[in-house]
């Protein structure tokens, strides 16, 4: 015998919360009402057989796949966590400012992201960029020479990061943005 809710003509396990689930006034008419509920934990509402381990798990549709664009960052590797200016020790920053100043191309960077990566002139790997270490007014853009120092990526001191970034000259016939948000057709 099913006990039906003194509110709706429904069974009170099909009966929704109307107030907030971890705020819920229970009445001894309600005890009552789920004492005479035929289901058990276990069992099924709808047919009263119990759901079993065993059953047959049930197709997830996951969202297809989409194409993406490529992107320039995709096939790299980036630090974790990211290594900026306030996180530098004092002696990697005085080893980095007294190292020779190097000459690349901005390969990418994101704004949003606050990296990117420089490709060195020399053509050795790419360098991993942080936006707290970009000096200058203009965001790099895609084909921008800039000239920077190096210094190591913690915790083993293998890979390099550019340091001191400077922009020597904007990429022509690209639009570049200052800081605060200008927009320069160079």
């Amino acid at each position: 015998m099913l006990a039906f809710s003194r509110f709706q003509d429904a069974p009170c396990y099909e009966r929704k919360l109307t107030a907030a689930p971890w705020f819920s006034t229970f009445t001894f008419a309600d005890k009552v009402e789920m004492t005479s509920n035929p289901t058990s934990p276990g069992t099924s509402p709808s047919d009263g057989s119990p759901i079993s381990p065993q059953s047959p798990p049930r197709t997830l549709n996951l969202p297809r796949t989409r194409d993406r664009s490529p992107s320039p960052m995709r096939g790299h590797l980036i630090p974790s966590p990211l290594p900026t200016r306030r996180t530098r020790t004092f002696s990697a920053t005085v080893r980095a400012s007294e190292g020779p100043v190097y000459k690349g191309v901005c390969k990418c960077f994101s704004r949003s992201k606050g990296h990117g990566f420089i490709t060195p002139v020399d053509g050795g790997p790419d360098i991993f960029l942080h936006i707290s270490d970009i000096e200058g007014e203009y965001v790099p853009a895609e084909g921008d020479e800039v000239t920077y120092k190096v210094c190591t990526v913690p915790p083993k001191n293998e890979k390099h990061q550019a340091v001191e970034v400077k922009i020597t000259h904007l990429a022509p016939g690209s639009k570049h943005e200052t800081w605060s948000g200008h927009i320069i057709t160079s």
